[in-house]
C-alpha cells in the first residue's frame, strides 16, 4: 500500500513511536527505549524515505517486542556543526544510541569522542565514514552499501542500453559519447560511483568518450541546471547521462523536458536509488535504468542494530561484517523489471 512520504518539518522533528524515556536499567527491565537520528540534509528523497521505512519498521518492533520505542530526528542542514551539536544534545536527552547520517564523512571525530566519553554507541548510516574511523571505537557501528557496486551496477545498465539499442549512438561512431553528474565534489560515494560505472562500460565492451562533468550535489534542480547548460555547450552530442543518484537524473529529464530536443533523440539517462520517482520515470521511459538502494532492507537492519544495542541484547542476530558493518546488496532496474520494485515500496513488516 502506498503510503506518504514522512515530512520533516523545521530544525526539529521528533516522531514518538511510543511514550518512552531515557536510557534503561539492566536486560530484564527493559521497558522502553530511546534511539536518535541525526540527517545530513531532510530533503533528500532517498533518506526521507528511508526514514518513514524506519519509524515504521519500530512502530513494528515495539508490538511485537513490547519494548517502547522513542524515535526522535533531527536535520542538520548539511552543516557538520550543527549535527555535532545535535549529537551533544541527543546524548543530553538520554538516547540509548544514535544513529548518525554524517554530513562529512571525513569528519566523524567530534561526534565519536562525544559518543564515547559519554558511552553512547553510534550506528553511522548511508553516508559512510573513512574506515580507519569507524574502528576508533568498539561501540561505533555502519549500515549502508557498497557504493563500488552501484557503480558497476549503472555501468552494466548502461553498457547494454547502448549494445541494444542503436539510436543511442547518434552519430554511428560506435563510440558513447556521455557526461556525469556528479554528487559532491570529493564525496566518496560520486567518485566511486561515477569511477566504477565507467570502468564497467569500458570492460562491457563499450568505447566511451566523456564530454564533461558537472558536480550538482545529489540535487534536481541544480542537476536541470548543469544538464541544461551542457546540452547547450555540446550541441546535442551527449548519448549518455550517468547520473550518481536519482535525484540529479531527474533534473536531467526536466532539463531536456524544457530544451528542443524531440523525446526520441534525448540521451540516455541512467541513476542510482530507486526512489519512488526514479521508479516511475523508469517505468514512463524517461530513464533507461536505475540502480535500487535498499532503503527498506537498510532501515530495517538499523533498527534491529539500535534495538539489540538499546536493550542489551545479542548481536548474533546481526548480520554484522567485522564486528561493524551491515551491508545490504543493490539491484538492476529496467522497464523489464520496475514493478517488483514498486510493488516493494512500503512493505514493512
Amino acid at each position: 500500500m502506498r503510503r506518504k512520504y514522512l515530512v520533516l518539518a523545521g530544525v526539529l522533528c521528533i516522531i514518538t513511536v511510543a511514550a518512552g524515556g531515557c536510557k534503561s536499567g539492566e536486560e530484564e527491565t527493559v521497558k522502553n527505549i530511546k534511539i536518535g537520528v541525526t540527517l545530513y540534509d531532510q530533503y533528500d528523497i532517498f533518506i526521507s524515505e528511508m526514514m518513514t521505512e524506519f519509524t515504521e519498521y519500530a512502530a513494528d518492533k515495539e508490538e511485537e517486542s513490547g519494548v517502547a520505542i522513542n524515535v526522535e530526528i533531527m536535520d542538520a542542514s548539511q552543516s557538520q556543526l550543527t549535527q555535532n551539536e545535535q549529537v551533544k544534545s541527543l546524548i543530553d536527552k538520554g538516547c540509548d544510541v544514535i544513529c548518525v547520517n554524517l554530513v562529512d564523512r571525513t569528519e566523524p571525530t567530534s561526534i565519536t569522542d562525544l559518543a564515547e566519553n559519554n558511552h553512547v554507541p553510534i550506528i553511522f548510516f548511508n553516508r559512510e565514514l573513512v574506515a580507519e574511523d569507524l574502528e576508533r571505537w568498539a561501540e561505533l557501528y555502519y549500515v549502508g552499501a557498497d557504493a563500488s557496486e552501484s557503480g558497476t551496477l549503472e555501468g552494466e545498465l548502461a553498457a547494454d542500453a547502448f549494445k541494444t539499442n542503436s539510436s543511442m549512438d547518434k552519430n554511428g561512431d560506435g563510440i558513447c559519447q556521455y557526461v556525469v553528474l556528479e554528487g559532491e565534489a570529493g564525496h566518496q560515494d560520486s567518485i566511486v560511483r561515477t569511477e566504477y560505472s565507467v570502468n564497467t562500460m569500458v570492460e562491457k565492451g563499450v568505447e566511451t568518450e566523456k564530454l564533461g562533468y558537472a558536480i550538482a550535489n545529489w540535487n534536481r534542480a541544480q542537476a536541470q541546471t548543469k544538464t541544461a547548460a551542457m546540452l547547450t555547450q555540446f550541441d546535442n552530442k551527449i548519448e549518455l547521462i550517468i547520473a550518481n543518484n536519482d535525484d540529479m537524473a531527474l533534473g536531467a529529464i526536466d532539463a531536456l523536458k524544457a530544451s528542443q530536443i524531440p523525446k526520441e533523440e534525448w540521451p540516455g539517462v541512467v541513476g542510482i536509488d530507486g526512489t519512488d520517482v526514479g521508479l516511475n520515470a523508469v517505468k514512463n521511459g524517461e530513464m533507461l535504468g536505475t540502480v535500487y538502494n535498499d532503503k527498506e532492507g537498510q532501515a530495517q537492519e538499523m533498527l534491529n542494530l539500535a534495538f539489540v544495542i538499546a536493550t542489551n541484547g545479542e548481536k548474533d542476530e546481526i548480520p554484522l561484517l567485522n564486528g561493524k558493518y551491515v551491508r545490504t546488496p543493490y539491484h538492476k532496474v529496467t522497464l523489464d523489471n520496475v514493478e517488483e520494485y514498486e510493488n516493494k515500496q512500503g512493505t514493512a513488516n
